[in-house]
């Protein structure tokens, strides 16, 4: 994605709602000095691109994240990763870069992602618990 798609997309995913092409293009004239026009062909790309889906209301468009910001990063992540001639090297590299803050949250996410630890003893077998309906009591 380049920096203007980058620049339009922080918007849609920010306002997490459908928008139209003058509501992108009067918050980044804030920034910048942007054509209508631009910002239209920029969101068409998205749109081509599968980044965002459109419904025409009247004759314009809005736009709407197809998935989140977070989506994309991994995507690009996993792109990145997939590269790599060796994945085991890329990710000693990829850490190494990355800051105390970040590295707790790839461990809060490794976590997330293993589920919770079970604590809970194992359950006793028949053998080992006399009360139990499938022992054979010989009844």
């Amino acid at each position: 994605m380049g920096e203007l798609e980058d620049a339009v997309m922080t918007r849609v995913w920010k306002w997490n709602r459908p928008v139209t092409v003058r509501e992108v293009l009067e918050d980044l004239q804030r920034e910048r000095s942007i054509a209508y026009t631009t910002v239209m062909t920029v969101l068409d790309n998205l749109h081509q691109k599968g980044w965002v889906r459109r419904e025409a209301e009247g004759r314009a468009y809005r736009y709407e994240a197809v998935s989140t910001r977070p989506a994309y990063a991994a995507a690009l992540m996993n792109d990145a990763w997939a590269q790599s001639d060796n994945p085991a090297a890329a990710l000693v590299a990829f850490f190494g870069m990355m800051s105390d803050e970040q590295r707790q949250a790839l461990s809060d996410a490794v976590r997330i992602v293993q589920g919770p630890e079970t604590s809970e003893p194992a359950t006793a077998s028949p053998r080992e618990n006399p009360g139990s309906a499938t022992e054979d009591d010989g009844r």
